[in-house]
């Protein structure tokens, strides 16, 4: 096997793997603009069977306008703040106080939940269903509750609705100092006949969110049932075909235990389930408007409310950031498991948790997310220094051959079999292996594409500075060498057609030079179309950096400078061990 060959195989993976959603545009979304929500109340046919339609669900969404002003109560916690609409009983105004939607001072809060009025309306719900010919009236959009209580850290709301027909529901809520909702739901019978209800709860997206685009990043709906997790043809895209197909159920799945929710590249909305009560899953496309997304818990088992008894189900709510020493502490404490999950660690899941661990550990003692990831870069390269030797001794092998393998494509350019059977003489002759140095490659791929998921996906990078003009880690290099780094006064990204293509800052072209001093340390290709492509292969992935986070662009021109003096050091030995055993001769 030509090593050359398989290494323009293994170079062209990575640039596929990682540069493949910066190549290609990221699908088009239409504007979020305000979509009318559902005012529908109970099914207009009854629900109770497992898997039914749930209020607002079962046909296209209505298209009634949603009162401008509704009734509210406020609650307030160490890290959220925001209100819960007395109508219909939704949380759908919830803004995280730790964090802001960019890195200038005063910029606005990120808002998680925002009610039917906003641009882009999400909120959760708690609520009932009546079982099939019970005539019941249960909660619906319409309904307005009746508050008493605070909803704080160590308080409570209770919302609560009487049907006038003897059974009097209530909605208790408590909030811990992060982000976990708990809600319980309490049904009180005190009428003369017995009562059977379904609880369920629910997330909703009222518009089609605009998602990065990556082919690395999973930003859709997603859970974990019974321990496995479910996220494969959940993106925005998928549930929206597969749900025009299925009267709205894009996928319907039974467990006994888990949660499940809808998740942003740094944000988390979930659902908890309470673990006594069977209740089926169901992620749903909601057509009407601009469309809505919607994944809800519904009981399998009615509850049966027996007169002058009362039933109750208690579940959770997840509304924050993923932080992942936060998600880790829910498993941990409240059996929440694989909530971890919920941040797209990738394949490589065994070490690219470890690797974060790590990197956060050494960013807690140096004070920089930045150093620490070029302190943690070195040390893996020492790590893998013996294999890193071996492979670098047989490129340098490789490279001393050139000139011979040269000649021998001269003298048998017409004949490629025996061109093949020369080589393999030669390469016998001195004592060459030329896979000898692919493995060490092959083996590092996945540490090194384990640290670039650490780097792009973990919200602690969010907004975290390293040096200079680079104030946060998680955004390009903001310098563009296209309008001399903003000398010139125009935005060149603006330009038509190619425009995006134009942003290049000081790291990336860095990178490139690293690149390319990395490359002319290797041995040429023999085929001299594969050379000329090794040759572009430094300005391809400088422009594709461009548009990578600078964080990962600073991780990728450390990791080639190290690289660099590795190979260097590596390289000048065996030079100088050739120098001292031909002395002796």
């Amino acid at each position: 096997m030509d090593q050359k060959r398989l290494f323009l195989a293994i170079a062209l993976s990575i640039a596929i793997m990682i540069g493949f959603q910066f190549l290609m545009p990221p699908p088009q979304h239409p504007a979020t603009t305000p979509v009318a929500a559902d005012t529908t109340g109970t099914p207009a046919a009854p629900v109770g069977t497992p898997g039914a339609a749930i209020p607002g669900v079962g046909a296209a969404a209505a298209t009634a306008t949603p009162p401008r002003e509704v009734p509210r109560v406020k609650f307030s916690a160490p890290r959220i703040e925001g209100s819960i609409s007395l109508l219909g009983a939704r949380i759908d105004d919830l803004v995280l106080r730790d964090y802001h939607e960019t890195i200038e001072h005063g910029s606005p809060e990120v808002h998680l939940l925002e009610p039917r009025t906003a641009d882009e309306p999400t909120f959760a719900q708690f609520g009932w269903t009546a079982a099939e010919g019970s005539g019941i009236a249960v909660p619906d959009e319409d309904t307005v509750w009746t508050p008493s209580g605070v909803l704080a850290a160590g308080q409570k709301l209770t919302l609560a609705w009487d049907n006038k027909a003897g059974l009097l529901f209530q909605l208790v809520y408590s909030v811990d100092e992060n982000y976990m909702f708990t809600v319980e739901q309490i049904v009180r019978n005190e009428g003369s006949k017995p009562a059977m209800l379904y609880p369920w709860s629910r997330i909703r997206r009222d518009f089609t969110p605009k998602t990065a685009g990556y082919y690395v990043l999973h930003e859709g709906m997603l859970g974990v049932l019974d321990g496995k997790l479910h996220d494969d043809d959940l993106t925005y895209a998928k549930v929206k075909e597969k749900g025009e197909k299925s009267a709205g159920v894009a996928m319907a799945l039974k467990a006994t235990s888990g949660w499940a929710g809808i998740t942003d590249k740094y944000w988390l909305t979930a659902l908890v389930p309470d673990k006594a009560t069977h209740q089926d899953l169901s992620f749903r496309y909601v057509a009407g408007g601009k469309g809505g997304y919607q994944v809800d818990f519904l009981a399998v088992d009615a509850q049966a409310v027996a007169p002058g008894a009362s039933v109750s189900t208690t579940g959770r709510l997840f509304a924050g950031a993923k932080e992942v020493h936060l998600l880790d502490h829910y498993e941990k404490i409240d059996g929440i498991v694989n909530f971890d999950k919920a941040v797209d660690f990738g394949w490589f899941y065994f070490l690219t948790k470890p690797f974060f661990y790590a990197i956060d550990w050494l960013n807690g003692r140096i004070g920089n997310f930045g150093v620490a990831i070029l302190v943690f870069t070195t040390v893996i390269k020492g790590l893998f220094f013996p294999l890193a030797n071996k492979s670098y001794r047989s490129m340098a092998k490789m490279k001393e051959l050139g000139p011979k393998m040269t000649i021998l494509r001269e003298q048998y350019k017409d004949n490629s079999q025996e061109l093949q059977k020369k080589t393999m003489e030669l390469y016998r002759q001195e004592k060459v292996n030329p896979a000898a140095g692919c493995l060490p490659i092959v083996i590092q791929i996945p540490v090194f594409f384990s640290l670039y998921k650490v780097i792009f996906v973990t919200i602690e990078m969010r907004h975290a500075p390293f040096f200079g003009w680079i104030r946060d880690l998680s955004s390009v290099d903001p310098t563009n060498i296209f309008n001399l780094f903003g000398l010139i006064p125009f935005d060149p990204t603006t330009l038509p057609m190619f425009g995006h293509l134009l942003h290049l800052g000081v790291w990336p072209v860095l990178m490139g030079f690293t690149m390319f001093f990395q490359q002319k340390l290797n041995p040429p290709p023999p085929d001299p179309v594969q050379a000329k492509m090794f040759q572009f292969m430094p300005i391809i992935f400088t422009f594709m950096m461009g548009s990578f986070p600078a964080g990962l662009v600073i991780y990728w021109s450390w990791n080639n400078l190290l690289t660099i003096c590795q190979q260097s050091f590596i390289m000048n030995q065996a030079k100088r061990a050739k120098h001292h055993h031909a002395a002796r001769a």
